[in-house]
């Protein structure tokens, strides 16, 4: 007996998203929801914010360019280095 139902598509094949909303912004940058919005509201979210209608929207590009620029730096030295 066939199939008639598609594969389920793997994860890696699907696409990222291109924005992410506000509040999961703030809470990867380790900001409660008021100020998330406090920031947004007064332009000064670390990173872009795009407002449409009501809703606000933070590209992904310019949020793991952020993240990339602080994160801690770890493992920058080999071992045999350290000590």
């Amino acid at each position: 007996m066939t199939s008639s139902t598609t594969p389920a598509s793997h994860p890696a094949q699907q696409a990222a998203p291109e924005v992410i909303s506000l509040l999961a912004a703030g809470r990867l940058l380790g900001l409660g929801r008021t100020t998330t919005y406090r920031l947004a509201r007064a332009g000064q979210f670390p990173c872009r914010v795009l407002r449409i209608g009501g809703r606000y929207a933070v590209p992904v590009r310019g949020l793991r360019a952020l993240l990339d620029c602080t994160k801690p730096d770890t493992g920058s030295r080999p071992a045999s280095e350290e000590g």
